[in-house]
């Protein structure tokens, strides 16, 4: 699976996810400022004594993608646990990584980059192994787990901007991370933003700080993030989260809009479904 699809995959777990948590009958901008998704959600998140492990984290995986799928992940745990050499482990490592990526489950994925990164100490397995644990907070529903992933995002980021100090694709994963419950929101904030002074359409810095203003209830300025990160990459996420910015602001004909654009661009039966009855509300109040 390349980067791409691995982007597109968790996109579509965190807007369903978001989707399917709030109830049928839109919410009104006087009722929440609480319409984030799980994974910007900034409150503190209380600390776990789980020892977080990649057994962990695959048990629920291979739970959710099935039997047949876990044959050939389990044959390479298999062959990784008797291996000897370094050589043996980093081949193993790499592959368990990929097969986890080729299923959508970046939590046991970003373990096994964090595995390569440790053996190579390569800028490429650092900054994977980041988004990975990045991605696995956007998608978790598990709050005993999340610790983890912020700290293994931080500890995945820190490391390759050691190699590649000026990166903006690190310092925007650190700054993500640092949000979601890492250093602190507002260095994490602050990063984002140096990200882009550097690079004003940079797509992830910019989605990342809409969904943070979502957070905090700027909805203006989440509505100039969408629409910067429309204008460089238009698809189904950003326009699903500035529709839920335009309704939180009561811009109803604007949230239509957004909502029948993000409809398209993911012509999935049920999710349309959804919106449909998202828009009809709209339309009905």
């Amino acid at each position: 699976m390349n980067k791409k699809q691995i982007v597109v995959a968790v996109a579509v777990l965190a807007v369903m996810g978001y989707l399917y948590s709030l109830p049928v009958k839109g919410i009104k901008p006087s009722q929440t400022h609480d319409t984030a998704p799980a994974a910007a959600k900034m409150a503190a998140r209380p600390a776990s004594n789980v020892n977080v492990t990649v057994e962990t984290v695959s048990a629920p995986a291979k739970a959710a993608i099935g039997s047949q799928l876990t044959v050939k992940i389990e044959g390479l745990e298999n062959q990784l646990k008797k291996a000897s050499s370094d050589a043996e482990k980093l081949s193993l490592n790499k592959q368990l990584a990929a097969a986890w990526d080729d299923v959508d489950q970046p939590a046991p994925a970003a373990f096994y980059y964090t595995a390569v990164a440790k053996s190579n100490n390569s800028f490429d397995a650092w900054l994977t192994a980041g988004n990975r644990y990045n991605d696995a907070f956007k998608i978790s529903q598990d709050t005993a787990l999340t610790p983890a992933y912020i700290s293994g995002a931080v500890e995945a980021f820190t490391n390759a901007l050691k190699l590649k100090p000026q990166s903006l694709d690190a310092k925007t994963g650190l700054g993500v991370a640092d949000v979601n419950g890492g250093a602190s929101p507002m260095q994490g904030i602050a990063l984002l933003r140096e990200v882009v002074a550097q690079d004003p359409e940079n797509v992830n810095a910019n989605l990342n700080l809409g969904l943070f203003s979502m957070k905090s209830g700027q909805f203006d300025k989440a509505i100039e993030r969408f629409k910067t990160v429309i204008a460089k990459k238009p698809d189904f996420e950003s326009y699903f989260y500035l529709a839920e910015t335009y309704k939180q602001l009561g811009r109803k004909p604007e949230a239509i809009a957004a909502y029948e654009k993000c409809k398209q661009m993911m012509p999935n039966p049920v999710f349309g479904q959804r919106i449909d009855q998202y828009i009809k509300e709209l339309k009905n109040n």
